[in-house]
């Protein structure tokens, strides 16, 4: 496929840098992400990287690569035709061609693996009939943008594939994506259309977030109303510029992180994976996912130590720790001495007496030697920032990283959080919680700016060099690119801290494609059942959904609760009744409960969800409505 013919279809090709100029002038050339070509007398090995561009081509800063004409066809107005220059000058040009086909190819086949989509585009797993139905099950819950960014993918895969030898065949991109038949009916749940969705033309002030609706279809209706409009973040905007953004509210209860089962979040995980890939496609961003690197790592101490390592030691002290121990004190340290302190968290610590204090942290901290009390709070805040810069591997990963500081190329602010509502359902858990504890912990700071003169901005600006330049980040970027990342991941940490209770739940639209894909399994699973019933002529297998009991037909649910004394009772649903009231009733009636009601949840189990811990404002006759085979729960829950 020819250079115009990609465009024309919305493909976004990535631009090349050079890094000539960063080349050490005598000896081994410094290594790079792409083997240079094999040019005849070449002035200098052209070197370099790949970048996010927006539907234009960038040409190498040094001049030595390929020019590039309005329409992309290669011209010359020096040297004839048939010139030798101008014959190196078009080999060179298919080369980078080549690897740019072989590296999209890489990295789409990555991205259809993460997604758990790996049986599109290899037919060796087809004999996997479990996989096969679990990805029918899940590309049938897709929303239409989600399914165009799978889409896309498999068919700039297909085009590489096809150019590679032993492999004549690959799912036709048409096939996967069919039509239903005309016997096939669409999966619904009560209380919502096709996909759970809401008519997007529905009315919306630009500060509700609405989340019924994929993100990504918001962002085509937006990108489809606003054609010739160009709106742009203002990153250097006063704190009170930013919206008072506040989600619609959800009767059937918003969804926390950490609320849901490992089962559920997994299937949360690989839509999220498609949902924020398919928003930046509507702003015609390209996003390259970079690849775990291996670094040589500590395999102890608290410095320089992967998150991981940490929490396996914490957890032989402290089982069930979430956040690393040291960071946990150094925070409580810091708010001891209380958050009033003028220029906290600006104002460094001697760096000679910070650094004794890090070695001194090595030795002593887990034995419970160290002296805190002599620890002072500028100290404190240069060790917890000196923490985050020391991971040999960023908190927001080497693989999200760059779709981070993409955040800001989105044209609102408004699909700025959404994707960074997404880019966060995406981490791994530690890094997570480990980052929802910091931005918690600025906010707090934030709260007594009027002493300490920290405010959003200042801590954004202060903070956002120890989140975004992980150790060994700074000898990769170069002095004017660092200069132009200030502005941009100060903006990101703004948006990580004001909108915090927004960033860590689930979007409703994923929850309904989650109980969507739930519903199918469930459906698969009672046929086959069925099927062996009969074959065997057994009466006493127990279907796979469990009948609505009779109570529940009469306007009441039976509640259980097997850790306590009071091990059910029936309530009665109204169309007030909260989960915090179902919650208050069983307290008020089981005196022996020593918890206080903070501590409990209401869980709803089964049906169209595995397990879910449900929010207090939740309205129980609504989310009967949409779940009438779950069963309810009441259990003691450590956040």
């Amino acid at each position: 496929m020819s250079r115009q013919q990609q465009e024309s279809q919305g493909v976004v090709l990535t631009g090349y840098h050079s890094n000539a100029e960063l080349l050490p002038k005598i000896g081994p050339r410094a290594p790079v992400s792409c083997p240079p070509a094999q040019v005849h007398e070449p002035a200098m090995p052209r070197t370099g990287h790949y970048t996010v561009q927006q539907n234009q081509i960038t040409h190498p800063a040094d001049g030595s690569g390929p020019s590039a004409t309005e329409g992309g066809t290669k011209t010359s107005t020096t040297d004839p035709p048939n010139s030798q220059d101008s014959l190196d000058e078009l080999e060179m040009d298919d080369y980078w061609k080549e690897v740019e086909n072989i590296t999209k190819g890489e990295q789409e086949e990555a991205w259809l693996t993460e997604a758990g989509l790996a049986r599109l585009f290899d037919d060796s797993l087809a004999a996997d009939q479990d996989q096969e139905e679990d990805s029918a099950v899940f590309l049938s819950t897709l929303t239409r943008s989600q399914a165009a960014a799978v889409e896309r993918r498999v068919t700039t895969l297909q085009q590489t594939l096809l150019r590679r030898r032993n492999r004549q065949h690959v799912p036709d991109v048409r096939d996967i994506f069919r039509p239903p038949e005309k016997h096939e009916e669409p999966i619904e749940l009560k209380g919502g259309s096709e996909n759970g969705q809401k008519d997007i033309t529905s009315a919306e002030t630009e500060t509700e977030l609405n989340v019924e609706v994929a993100f990504s279809e918001q962002a085509l209706t937006y990108r489809d109303n606003h054609q010739r409009a160009k709106v742009t973040a203002s990153p250097n905007s006063p704190d009170d510029k930013l919206p008072n953004f506040k989600l619609l509210r959800d009767k059937t209860g918003q969804t926390r992180i950490g609320d849901l089962s490992p089962l559920d979040m997994k299937k949360v995980r690989r839509l999220v994976l498609v949902e924020s890939t398919a928003l930046f496609d509507t702003a015609g961003i390209d996003l390259k996912a970079d690849k775990p690197v291996k670094v040589k790592t500590k395999e102890s101490g608290l410095f320089g130590v992967p998150l991981a390592t940490l929490l396996e030691q914490d957890h032989r002290r402290a089982p069930g720790t979430k956040v690393p121990l040291i960071l946990q004190r150094l925070i409580n340290q810091i708010e001891e001495e209380g958050l009033d302190t003028e220029g906290l968290l600006r104002i460094p610590g001697a760096a000679t007496r910070v650094k004794l204090l890090c070695q001194e942290f090595e030795t002593s901290f887990y034995d419970g030697t160290f002296p805190w009390q002599q620890l002072k709070q500028h100290d404190a805040a240069s060790l917890l920032k000196l923490f985050i810069r020391e991971l040999p591997l960023p908190l927001l990963t080497v693989e999200y990283l760059n779709a981070f500081f993409a955040v800001n190329k989105l044209p609102t602010k408004k699909q700025q959080l959404q994707a960074l509502n997404l880019l966060i359902l995406l981490l791994p858990e530690a890094n997570r919680d480990t980052l929802k504890a910091l931005v918690e912990f600025f906010h707090r700071v934030i709260d007594h700016q009027d002493k300490n003169k920290m405010t959003l901005n200042n801590v954004s600006v202060v903070m956002a060099p120890n989140i975004f330049m992980f150790k060994g980040f700074r000898s990769k970027v170069t002095e004017q690119q660092e200069f132009s990342m200030a502005t941009s991941t100060a903006h990101i940490v703004r948006l990580l801290i004001r909108y915090q209770n927004l960033l860590w739940t689930i979007p409703k639209f994923i929850m309904t494609q989650v109980r969507q894909q739930n519903m199918e399994s469930h459906r698969k699973q009672y046929k086959e059942r069925a099927v062996r019933k009969l074959l065997k002529k057994m009466t006493t297998d127990k279907p796979s959904e469990k009948a609505v009991p009779e109570e529940s037909s009469q306007g009441f649910i039976r509640v259980q609760a097997p850790q306590f004394n009071k091990v059910s009772m029936a309530v009665q649903l109204t169309g007030e009744l909260q989960a915090a009231d179902v919650l208050t009733r069983f307290l008020s009636q089981d005196s022996s409960v020593a918890v206080e009601q903070e501590e409990l949840c209401l869980y709803e189990i089964g049906g169209n969800i595995k397990e879910r811990c449900l929010d207090g404002e939740t309205y129980m006759k609504d989310l009967f409505e949409l779940n009438p085979a779950a069963e309810w729960v009441i259990r003691a829950v450590h956040r």
